[in-house]
């Protein structure tokens, strides 16, 4: 399943670096979005190394069907609006 990276999560002046919030292709509901936690989630970095950072899938954001990711570090900036793969 493939999603999108939407934002850090966190407040207005506190952001998480490894906690994301992820939009799942075809997920809408919130009931469809809890299927998901535990899931792993893989986000390729660009460049030549083309290494991975891991993450899992923590908890459902919201009624929308968003959800909360944790990762293995701290994403980059770049990462906004790019595909990660849930499997």
């Amino acid at each position: 399943m493939e999603g999108t990276i939407i934002h850090f999560r966190g407040s207005r002046s506190v952001k998480s670096r490894n906690q994301m919030l992820i939009e799942a292709k075809g997920v809408d509901s919130k009931e469809k979005a809890s299927k998901l936690v535990g899931k792993t989630v893989t986000w390729n970095t660009p460049g030549k190394k083309g290494n991975a950072i891991k993450g899992k899938i923590s908890a459902v954001h919201g009624r929308n069907g968003v959800v909360r990711a944790i990762f293995e570090k701290g994403m980059p900036g770049q990462s906004l609006g790019t595909k990660v793969k849930i499997e």
